[in-house]
């Protein structure tokens, strides 16, 4: 790296040479991060449905393959599925507002794919490695919202205003218990940053993890993550018995698709997050060999592929529930569990040191 920023300096002089070293090397950052991202994303609906037929007893994608060979058969759908939806038209519907129209989809993914900037992927690898990095990704996934309303309202159609209003309301309601569970883990770790979270829940074993301590806090997360992401069995914005398709109800081609590439790539940031925040990034189970010769990078993917198998467990198990039941559960169950939650791990933090150093509670509390 010191070498290329030394030839950078060489042939633009020392004034441009570090600014454009700067931006080559975060330019080439992230489409190290967005190239991998949207092929997991792609990879991630193969996936979904072979697991999902599996459970089913069913076979699922079984023919589209590359260069004819046999044993790579399905692998070749999500290419094949991306193709097609380039080659559709997108069509406008009468009335609709184009320009929001557009501007919709664009809305939903920007902040999916922009939260990925403060995501420590190791202790080296992150592109912006920012102090309130947990606070920029809150603010990023909230925004995302916004694409959704503006979907169901520049479609000039009542299903698509129906759903994107049933979407709001769900994804602000499990924001709020979202964020007051990321509450406790500030309160443990004493950072925004996600990197010093990670570091917090060093110590030898998968005991110093935060799940351990904030259990309940972790259920909620998830369960509000899978609520947000409109996943199922919270997809009332897409009950298809009720309101056709919802907000993007009026979508079809690359523009629809879109909508989709924002639901996988904020399933896998979820799972990302609750997997750095909870169970110790790229942190292994155990500080001893053989799990210590495995790369954190690769114990960080397992987790994460770990949380989405539950993404999709969760599909192919739950009936879609009522959207009265929905909101009773983001109100009246999840706030005021994190509320009491956050009371309790205050009182703790407020006792002697001579407490807080005895086993167990020095696992966590440093």
């Amino acid at each position: 790296m010191e070498y290329a920023q030394q030839l950078f300096g060489q042939f633009f002089g020392a004034e441009w040479g570090p600014v454009l070293f700067s931006l080559t090397k975060n330019l080439a950052l992230i489409v190290a991060i967005v190239l991998p991202l949207l092929l997991g994303v792609a990879y991630l609906t193969l996936a979904e449905r072979k697991i999902i037929a599996f459970m089913q007893i069913r076979v699922g994608p079984n023919r589209v393959t590359f260069f004819g060979i046999p044993w790579l058969a399905g692998w070749g759908q999500p290419i094949a599925d991306a193709v097609k939806a380039l080659m559709k038209e997108i069509i406008i519907p009468n009335g609709a507002n184009k320009t929001l129209f557009i501007m919709a989809p664009i809305l939903t993914i920007a902040p999916a794919l922009a939260a990925w900037a403060v995501v420590p992927f190791s202790p080296e690898m992150v592109l912006a490695d920012i102090n309130a990095g947990l606070l920029y990704i809150l603010a990023m996934t909230s925004m995302g919202v916004y694409g959704v309303i503006i979907a169901g309202w520049a479609s000039n159609s009542k299903y698509a205003f129906l759903g994107a209003m049933r979407s709001a309301a769900q994804v602000v309601s499990y924001e709020l218990a979202m964020g007051f569970a990321l509450v406790c883990v500030l309160m443990l770790s004493h950072s925004l940053n996600l990197g010093d979270i990670v570091k917090g829940q060093e110590g030898g074993s998968f005991i110093n993890w935060y799940l351990i301590p904030l259990f309940p806090m972790f259920l909620v997360y998830f369960i509000s993550g899978v609520a947000e992401t409109n996943r199922a069995p919270f997809d009332v914005a897409e009950g298809e018995s009720e309101i056709v398709a919802g907000f993007h109800v009026e979508y079809s081609g690359m523009a629809f698709t879109v909508f989709f590439l924002a639901e996988y790539a904020n399933m896998i940031l979820v799972a990302t997050l609750a997997s750095l925040i909870f169970l110790g990034g790229w942190l292994p189970p155990f500080d001893i060999a053989p799990f210590t010769l495995i790369p954190g990078f690769i114990w960080l993917l397992l987790k994460i592929a770990f949380l989405l198998f539950f993404f999709l467990w969760f599909r192919a198990t739950f009936p879609r529930y009522r959207y009265d039941q929905i909101m009773r559960l983001g109100w009246k169950v999840f706030i005021p569990l994190t509320l009491v939650w956050i009371v309790l791990l205050g009182a703790v933090m407020q006792l002697p040191p001579a407490f807080l150093n005895a086993f167990p509670l020095n696992l966590w509390f440093h």
